[in-house]
């Protein structure tokens, strides 16, 4: 894995709707700016060597930084690959759709649920939105949440964007009846 670079994102939401959030609404982004392994080889067929030489690396470098940078227990988590234009979208899915991946951060947040994604392709300074969810319940709405990443020079047209979110809670001001009183 060749990386070029880090960022970290910090959000601190203080006031939503005209009122204050108290505690501020924390959410992190870290993102690591790395090679796409298959670029420049046209066409791959199989992706296993790839992942194999590379999700786990990036799944175990990105996990405590995420956590690291929230400063408190995640209660909500994302990831998202973003793909330079030389590459596939099935590229950056190939190193976050895996439990090589995933479960570095699963583990490290005490999270059972699946991690929601966002895959896309574009040039340097695309704009992308990474869902987030509960840890350990998909359905709890006051975690449904996202949050906006642009990163200036990323990714080149032969990296990838590969980035993991988490937020210490729910929407600030939430205030959406639970989805079981709807059933």
């Amino acid at each position: 894995m060749v990386v070029r670079k880090i960022v970290t994102v910090i959000e601190e939401i203080h006031l939503e709707g005209g009122r204050e959030v108290s505690p501020a609404a924390r959410v992190a982004v870290v993102a690591a700016i790395i090679q796409n392994p298959w670029a420049g080889q046209g066409f791959v067929e199989d992706l296993g060597p790839g992942i194999d030489a590379n999700a786990s690396d990036v799944g175990a470098l990105l996990a405590p930084l995420v956590l690291d940078a929230l400063g408190a227990t995640a209660q909500a988590y994302g990831k998202a690959a973003i793909v330079g234009l030389d590459g596939e979208v099935e590229h950056g899915s190939a190193l976050i759709h895996t439990l090589k991946f995933g479960d570095h951060f699963r583990t490290a947040a005490n999270a059972t649920t699946l991690l929601p994604a966002v895959e896309k392709r574009g040039p340097a300074g695309v704009v992308f939105d990474i869902p987030l969810k509960h840890i350990t319940d998909a359905t709890i709405r006051s975690h449904h949440q996202s949050i906006e990443v642009r990163i200036a020079d990323a990714p080149h047209p032969d990296e990838m964007i590969i980035a993991l979110a988490a937020a210490a809670q729910g929407r600030p001001q939430q205030r959406l009846a639970p989805l079981s009183s709807e059933q």
